[in-house]
């Protein structure tokens, strides 16, 4: 079970903020929006329905304290055991700060705590520990020894923190002794306090993660942007569509000076707008708001009572208050600012997160549509061509190995989507595991396996391999469109790990079965796996028919060589 709590007194809200995180809770419709948000968010489990917010009732919030799971206090945070026992008793209940919204793997968090013999665990998120992040070892005198590049989200030991961390795990079992009569301390020291002279154990750690502060202007925008983008309904408010009828059935009639909202808008009661205003969501505008003839609105949270002057521009902002009606100069705003957004960049607070490290095409492009067409079209000459030797083929494996006739090996597809690439079976039941105890052998640098004479290949499988037949039953894979006909060479996940940067680029489009790496690489000592990177990036940055065309040709070419010198 989740407890998400939002503390009166929040260190700094006052300085930076100036307690946003107050107006947005207590503004319809923006706290509607929150409030949502932040019981619908996923937190550490996939099941919100164990979420229940806990609000300081007198931050003006009576409009929403009514829902079953808000629970508003005076001075003390006290726990009904009607909310303990919608916690299933599980082994855990998490006390989370409310003033953070964090994105923590959820199965890192699970092995953690099976593996901890603490009791309470203080658990922050530290983008640094994500995967893929690197740190530079510094020693003594400034002097640089190298750097560490983490794979995975990980998870370090660190001082217990002064104010209420992101997350607080306490065991279920224990819950009455660190509350008393289940009433939280409202200081986390105090909280330390009561822990220790019940003689529990208290651990802290950081867990590699994303977090945004709902005290900061791009914190709020953010998640606000999050939840309108997302399929979570905000309750008690008009609908876009509502309220643009509202404003069609003025006096005026529907003409080019209506106003236009594009994208996602969340409009409050009483809102005024002028003739020729632009409003561009994700935008919430609040109760008895007008904005005026001409005024822009771009990706910002208005409060209530604010007047927009005429031709104003505000955007990326959030503003509390009618702080605009005797200031109407551009000096008010943050008219094409430089300042950086997260509005709008879901990346952190998406529940299904997008890499905008991936390369993109035009919908219509070669790359992206008529690569494809070409791919399935190839695809189904080459079966039909290759169908009558499939017996022959698979007859021979099954004749001189034991096994079966196809290997299906996990590699990563188009934006690292997982699939089973086919191929016939050139090597003996047990190869993986023989693999690691040749290791010592490999003539290859990187992730990558050769060697001459490798005692796991079958009586077929040199043959099959040195004309390349083995890799015709991707053409399977190429129909399903997991592969294309050229592209990269398809690896495994364990292999892209190696180069972060370099598996984005590979990644943004589909593996191919033949590409430059086949056609130009060397094989040179210590070479292999820089060969492997530079033609692999090469032919994404020079991606083009006239390339694929050609890169086919030679494929060809070296194939029939290939199955000459074989005789």
């Amino acid at each position: 079970m989740n407890l998400v709590i939002i503390h009166k007194s929040i260190k700094g809200s006052h300085k930076k903020g100036n307690g946003l995180l107050r107006f947005a809770l207590s503004s319809p419709p923006a706290a509607g929006a929150v409030i949502e948000g932040l019981t619908n968010w996923p937190w550490l489990t996939n099941n919100p329905r164990k979420t229940s917010l806990i609000l300081p009732k007198d931050w003006d919030c009576e409009n929403i304290v009514k829902a079953n799971r808000i629970i508003p206090y005076m001075d003390d945070v006290q726990i009904s055991m009607q909310t303990l026992r919608r916690a299933g008793w599980k082994s855990w209940i998490c006390i989370s700060n409310g003033r953070f919204v964090t994105k923590i793997d959820p199965e890192l968090t699970d092995k953690m705590l099976a593996a901890t013999e603490a009791d309470i665990v203080a658990v922050k998120a530290a983008e640094e520990l994500k995967a893929y992040n690197e740190r530079a070892r510094i020693a003594g005198g400034g002097k640089l020894v190298g750097f560490r590049r983490l794979y995975c989200n990980s998870v370090e030991s660190v001082p217990l923190p002064d104010d209420w961390p992101h997350h607080v795990f306490v065991r279920t079992n224990l819950f009455e002794k660190v509350s008393d009569d289940f009433i939280l301390p409202r200081n986390f020291n105090d909280f330390l306090a009561r822990c220790k002279s019940a003689s529990l154990r208290v651990s802290s750690v950081e867990t590699g993660g994303d977090v945004i502060d709902l005290e900061t202007e791009d914190g709020l925008l953010d998640f606000c942007s999050a939840i309108l983008g997302s399929a979570v309904p905000v309750s008690n408010n008009k609908t876009i569509k509502d309220s643009v009828e509202a404003t069609k059935s003025s006096d005026r009639s529907k003409n080019s000076d209506d106003p236009l909202i594009v994208g996602k808008v969340l409009l409050g009661k009483n809102v005024r707008i002028g003739p020729k205003t632009v409003i561009i969501g994700p935008t919430i505008i609040g109760d008895n708001v007008e904005v005026e003839y001409g005024a822009v609105v771009n990706s910002s949270i208005i409060g209530p009572d604010v007047l927009i002057p005429r031709r104003q521009i505000i955007q990326n902002r959030v503003l509390k208050g009618p702080e605009l009606r005797n200031e109407r100069t551009n000096a008010c705003t943050r008219a094409y600012s430089y300042k950086r957004s997260l509005w709008g960049n879901h990346n952190i607070l998406s529940r299904k997160p997008r890499n905008n490290n991936f390369r993109v095409w035009p919908r219509l492009s070669y790359e992206r549509f008529f690569k494809r067409i070409l791919d399935i079209a190839t695809a189904i000459v080459a079966l039909i061509l290759f169908a009558p030797f499939f017996p022959i083929i698979a007859l021979a494996i099954k004749l001189t190995s034991s096994g079966p006739v196809f290997f299906k090996d996990e590699r990563q597809g188009l934006h690292g989507k997982l699939f089973k690439c086919i191929k016939f079976r050139t090597m003996i039941i047990g190869a993986e595991e023989m693999q690691d105890k040749l290791r010592a052998l490999n003539q290859v640098d990187g992730p990558q396996f050769k060697m001459d004479d490798d005692p796991r290949i079958n009586n077929v499988g040199g043959f099959l391999r040195a004309t390349y037949l083995d890799e015709v039953p991707q053409f399977i894979n190429v129909l399903l469109g997991q592969m294309s006909v050229v592209g990269p060479r398809p690896s495994p996940e364990s292999e892209n790990e190696m180069c972060p940067f370099w598996r984005y680029a590979r990644l943004s489009v589909r593996p191919g079965i033949t590409g430059l790496w086949q056609v130009f690489g060397t094989r040179e000592p210590q070479r292999d796996f820089q060969e492997w990177i530079h033609y692999d990036i090469k032919y994404i940055k020079k991606l083009s028919l006239k390339l694929d065309l050609w890169i086919c040709y030679q494929t060809m070419k070296k194939m029939a060589n290939l199955f000459i010198r074989q005789f």
